[in-house]
Order: C-alpha cells, then structure tokens, then sequence
C-alpha cells in the first residue's frame, strides 16, 4: 500500500481544529462579507484542511458551500470568468429552484457577459478593479465590429462576426449608460438578490490550487474574488502560499519601481484582500513522530480498522499538548491497538528512529514525510519482488535513506566503500559508531596518541570529518547502529539513483583513494606522500574514477569537486600528465567556466605536456561561443611563463 497525497478528511495531523476555528468564525456574522486566507508551504495541508471546513458545513441548510479549484480551470477560460459562472452555476445547480426566478437569474447572467465582452475583445480596455467594461465602450465595440464587415479578411467568415455583432447586441439595455461604480454595485445587488431568492443566508466559496497557477491565472482569479468581497452573505477561504501569490503580484506587475518597494506591494496587495489569514504551522519533532506512526500503522492495519481509528483518538490526545509529552509511546499505543499492535509494530519502530531527522530535514512539512515514507516502502517491495525481500530490513534502509536524503555526501562515502566490502561494510563508519557508542572523544584518542606505552592511532581524513560533524554523529546514533552490516542489498535497492555497483567495484581498496580526492584543497594537499606509493596500474584507475566522476556531474561553469585532487594526483604521479591533458582536451568549450584555464601548470612540468597545455589554451583563446572562457585564457596567456 501507498500512501495517498490527495487531500482528506481524516485528521492526522490536528488541523481539524484549525478548521473548526474557521466554521465558528464563518458563522458568527453571517451577513458581513469576510475572506480568509489559509496559508502555508506547499504540502502543508491546505487542502485538507478546506476538506474539513466543506465537510463540517454539509448539514448546515441555509449554507450553500461551493469549492473551486483554479489549477483545474487554467487554460480553457478567462479566470474571472471560470470562477464567477462557477459561482453562479453551483448556486443554481445546489439550489434548482431558481430556474423559477427567471428574471434574477438573467439579469446575473447578463452582468456575466459584460466579462465576456471584455475577453472577446481583446485589446478592449477594462477597470483594473473589475474587469468590466463600461457600456460606452461596449457600445463602441459594436460599432468597430460592424466595421469590419466591409473587410471580411479581418475575421475568419462574415457569419463569425455578425454573430459576435449579435451576441453583444443582446446584452445592451435601452438605459443610460452608468459609470463604472454602478456597475459595481448593479451586479452585487443582483447577486444578492439572488442569494436571498434562494434561501441562502451564506455562500461559502472555497478557492483552492490558487498558488499552483500561473501568475495571470492567480491575479485573475484574486480580481474576480474582489468582485465579491463586499457582497453580503458572501464569504471566501483561500487556499494559497503567501510567498507564490507574492511572487504571483510581483510578476502581474512587473514595471514596480524599486522605491515602490515591488515586495511590499505584492504582500499589501494579498493583505487587503485578505481580511483574516491563518497559517498551518510546520510539524515539530514530536508531531513529526506521532505523524509517521499513524502514518506507517495504516498501511499496516488499513484506514478502515476500528483500531486504527482508537489510535487516531489518542493521537490527537497527544497532540493537543505536543511539548509536554513525546508522542505516541508504546503503552499508549499497546492500549489503543490491543491485538494489533503487534501487527504495526514496525510503525512505532520507525517513528522513533524517522521523527527527529525527518522534522528538521523536511522542516515539517506533511507531503514531504509522506514522499519519504512512500520511496521507503516502495524499495522494500521492490525487494520483496526481486526476491531478496528477506535480506532488507525497514530499519536499516531507513536510516541509510535518511542519509541519502539529508546528508548525500556521507551516503555516497558509505556506498562507495561498502559496494566493494567482500562483506559490504563500511569499517570508518563502524569506528564511528563504536566512538559514539562508547562515548570515547578526540581528547581521549589524543591522550592515547600521547602516551608512550599506547600505539599512535589518528582517524583517517573521512572519519575525522566526520566526527566533527554534528549531523552526521546525531544520525550515526540512531538506531539500528550499521556495525556488521552487509549493506550491499541496501545500496542495491536504491539504484534508481544511482549504480554503485558499476565502475567502482573495479577498484577495490583505491575506491577510499578516490574518495579523499574530492575533498576540500587543505585536505587533498596532504594526500601527496600517499598518492606517490601508488604504482602505476592503480594510478591509472584511481584517475580514471576520479576523471569519471566529475564528467558525470555534467556542469563546467564552476570548478567542480575532484580538480583539485586530480591536480595532487598528477603532481604525485607525473606519468598521468597525458592523460589530464587528453581530459582537458575533452571539455566542452562551449560550458567551461574561466577556472579551467588555471592551476594546472603546477602539475605539467614536461616540455611536451608544457606544449599541449600551450597549445589548449591557444585553442580556448579563440573560441567564438563562450566569451569568459576567451578572456581568461587570453589573460592566462599574456602573464609571463613565471607567473601562470
């Protein structure tokens, strides 16, 4: 089973309350007009939330709730347009007795068509409060369009226009022409009054996707709502990320001077429309816990158990005072599940292990726990499909995935050395594990290193690196620890990133080599005694591994990691000069960044590699399609033979 991303009514997170509050405040004044924001990160839960609020108004007969998603609608009409015929149906359709109102329901429609008009004319001017023309300028496009009918090439065929002719003919009154306000106000007297023929003493409209649309889209759709704003009866929630429709404002109105303050006007823009905003707060650690729990546990027993929904009711126990306890423990959980905690089981394992790291790592956010949890029990399948189901455990790739997501530098050192392992273990990553476990320190080994009985033990580079970083010794701690691990099966499941079983596999105990390469210049610098013991075959590999990972990254505009080892290397190993240089010669001139023209004159001492590297940099000089590659070899090649 996996986890669904669709919005819902059931409440695992205790948004209901959020909810709640927005009903109680929807029917505490329901003839004043009002617009709520419910805002929050993509993924954070609005539209749950707008589930919950539709869902607590079913049974309420004078309140007709109306949803409307504009990312649905993108694309096939004017957004205004969508969503005030989307009103106006949904009214009809929820309330069919209106189609008795007939002179109501047409004066509405016929207030809709002055949009229309607007959109059909194309470069026809229109309010930017609006969008509705006023009846001078329809009148005039009427006069244009019958114009045209001496010029059919204007238009596809005569009978096209002589029916837009008609149609806008037929929205035109006999009446004086009225100015813009009155408009305004026509057609919200005309909206309310039928809503009061309808027995609706509050329309509810719930606008959801609105940060997913295009900015036109988004602001059409912000306009169309300003329409209603001071309607009676009528409310609006509006589900949206603050920062897109920010950008969405910002972008509408792109010729903002920079002392308007472009920003500011995009968030006053949102605010005044806005009346009363709510945010979804991020889940904390222990929210992040209970989440994954409940999470994982109805994959387990299923949605539907009536067990599952006891652990549903004392989730939210814990989450109404989530800073006082730590989430679901396993007397709590025992007592809710009875017979079927054994059953999930694995669901409390995990969010002990997943909740503290999964918190920080996707900053709380709902859709971003679920991605993870979904990628973790789809490569158990796979497993299970592949036949060696019984080799993974949940925990273990769990953790390895934690790392892969958070923190890929120290999954890929791990998978780099395993892959090869005859036993496919990381020994740096044991010694890790071991220090922590048994709380040894740094001043501890120092002590050792300094006294004259004890042999003079020092981490490698990689362990030391790690050890002086936190997130790597807090997720080192987690449980299960990784010692004796056979982590091939592990790395296998999760090719679908990446192969670690490819071209490394050939290098065996130089895969580590490689590995120290690409860490930072202080770093890579010392390696140079080391690299020197090399003979001559496991040179050429350690160069061609660190040559093909940095091919693979696929980006020149900046150095990339692994130069600054290759060029130690070369320096160590004088006979690879040829084959740096057959490397530089491979690059892409049209993608390579200035740093390519520097730094290797250190390393290419030969008077024919000297040549070569004379010569590329003659070539780079002369290029026509990458301008700051052309400077700086031009410079590089002016400096005197000293000073490059």
């Amino acid at each position: 089973m996996i986890l669904t991303d669709n919005e819902t009514k059931v409440d695992l997170l205790n948004n209901e309350a959020i909810a709640s509050t927005i009903i109680e405040l929807l029917r505490s004044r329901p003839n004043h007009p009002v617009t709520i924001g419910v805002h929050g990160d993509w993924g954070a839960g609005k539209s749950s939330v707008l589930e919950m609020i539709e869902s607590g108004l079913d049974d309420k007969g004078d309140i007709l709730c109306l949803k409307f998603n504009g990312w649905r609608f993108q694309g096939f009409e004017d957004a205004k347009i969508a969503l005030i015929e989307g009103i106006v149906s949904g009214l009809m359709k929820k309330r069919p007795a209106l189609k008795k109102s007939a002179s109501s329901v047409k004066d509405v429609f016929n207030r809709i068509d002055w949009l229309k008009l607007a959109k059909r004319a194309g470069g026809l001017a229109v309010t930017s409060f609006t969008g509705i023309p006023t009846v001078d300028q329809v009148q005039s496009l009427v006069g244009s369009l019958e114009s045209m009918l001496d010029d059919p090439s204007k238009i596809a065929t005569k009978e096209n226009i002589s029916k837009a002719i008609n149609e806008v003919k037929g929205v035109l009154k006999p009446e004086k022409p009225k100015n813009v306000p009155e408009e305004i106000e026509a057609f919200r007297k005309a909206f309310d009054d039928l809503l009061k023929e309808a027995g609706v003493k509050q329309l509810i409209v719930l606008v959801d996707d609105l940060d997913r649309c295009l900015p036109d889209t988004a602001i059409e759709t912000l306009e169309a709502i300003r329409l209603f704003v001071f309607t009676a009866r009528t409310a609006f929630v509006v589900a949206a990320d603050e920062a897109m429709i920010e950008y969405s404002v910002r972008k509408h109105f792109p010729d903002l001077a920079d002392s308007t303050g472009s920003r500011d006007y995009a968030r006053n823009y949102l605010e005044k429309l806005i009346q009363v905003p709510f945010r979804i707060p991020a889940l904390g650690e222990t929210e992040t816990r209970i989440y994954v729990t409940l999470l994982l546990a109805g994959v387990d027993l299923g949605e539907e158990d009536k067990d599952y929904a006891k652990l549903i009711s004392a989730a939210r126990e814990q989450l109404k005072r989530p800073w006082v306890g730590e989430g679901l423990d396993a007397a709590i959980f025992r007592d809710a599940l009875g017979d079927s905690a054994e059953k999930a089981n694995n669901a409390l394992v995990l969010s002990d292990q997943l909740g503290p790291i999964l918190a920080s790592g996707t900053k709380g956010n709902p859709r971003q726990v679920k991605r993870f949890l979904n990628t973790l029990l789809l490569r158990e399948r796979t497993a299970v499909a592949r036949g060696f189901g019984e080799d993974i455990k949940l925990p273990v790739l769990a953790k390895l995935m934690l790392a892969e997501r958070f923190i890929p530098k120290l999954f890929e050192q791990i998978a780099y050395v395993a892959a090869i392992h005859p036993k496919g273990q990381c020994e740096e990553l044991e010694q890790l594990e071991a220090s922590l476990k048994t709380g040894n320190s740094e001043e501890q080994s120092d002590n050792d290193d300094n006294s004259s009985d004890a042999p003079t033990h020092r981490d490698s580079a990689v362990l030391a690196e790690w050890k002086n970083t936190e997130v790597v010794c807090d997720w080192a701690l987690l449980t299960p620890l990784l010692m004796g691990v056979d982590l091939r099966p592990y790395l296998f499941v999760t090719k679908d990133k990446k192969d670690y079983f490819g071209p490394v596999s050939v290098l065996g105990h130089l895969s580590a080599v490689v590995d120290k390469l690409f860490g930072g210049k202080m770093v890579v610098q010392g390696l140079e005694a080391e690299l020197k013991q090399l003979v001559q075959p496991e040179a050429d590999k350690v160069f061609e591994a660190v040559r093909s990972r940095i091919v693979s990254t696929g980006d020149f505009n900046t150095k990339p990691d692994g130069i600054e080892g290759l060029i130690v290397l070369i320096k160590a190993q004088p006979n690879l000069q040829s084959s740096l240089l057959d490397f530089l010669e491979s690059l892409p001139k049209d993608k390579c960044g200035p740093w390519v023209v520097g730094g290797w004159q250190s390393a290419i001492k030969g008077p024919e590699s000297t040549a070569r590297l004379a010569s590329l940099l003659g070539s780079w000089s002369k290029v026509t399609n990458n301008p700051i590659l052309k400077t700086a070899a031009e410079k590089t090649l002016s400096q005197p033979k000293g000073g490059r």
